[in-house]
């Protein structure tokens, strides 16, 4: 019995933090190997702060051909990348930040981009991650509720993020 493929994803958590430190937190995209079971480190092509346009590389244990450039940085609200191999569109992955009683409930969304004729070319290099497009969403929204319980973790004190 063959799964229908899912081309939007998110999981939530809430955790005991303001929206604006949780997005410096998770903005900061050199500590992405710290939460992300997927990611051991990122290679930014800049200095500084991350910002809207801002270009980094995801590192795995393999090496992905992947880029990521920033498309949404609102402090407090939204941080998206959108992420491309050899120039075809993969994803869009992001994080929402909703500001509740208790805290804050932050919201990580993933979007497949393998649409058309050149996410199709995408999809025939996607066999490097060892996962069928159709199943995907499944891998995505495992490694979203790791992330984001390791990021609950960080901020809420109970748990190091190595530094």
């Amino acid at each position: 019995m063959s799964e229908e493929r899912r081309w939007r994803v998110e999981e939530s958590v809430m955790v005991r933090t303001s929206p604006g430190r949780a997005y410096r937190t998770i903005s900061d995209v050199r500590r992405m190997g710290a939460f992300s079971p997927e990611c051991v480190g990122v290679w930014v092509h800049s200095r500084g702060p991350v910002t809207l346009g801002t270009r980094f590389n995801r590192k795995r244990l393999w090496l992905w051909f992947t880029h990521c450039r920033v498309v949404r940085a609102e402090e407090g609200h939204d941080f998206a990348f959108r992420v491309t191999t050899f120039g075809l569109p993969v994803a869009l992955w992001g994080y929402r930040f909703t500001p509740e009683e208790d805290g804050t409930r932050i919201t990580e969304y993933w979007e497949d981009l393998r649409t058309g004729r050149k996410g199709r070319s995408a999809e025939l290099l996607g066999f490097f991650t060892g996962t069928k497009p159709e199943v995907r969403h499944r891998a995505n929204a495992e490694g979203m509720r790791v992330t984001l319980g390791r990021l609950k973790g960080v901020l809420e004190g109970g748990a190091s993020d190595g530094r």
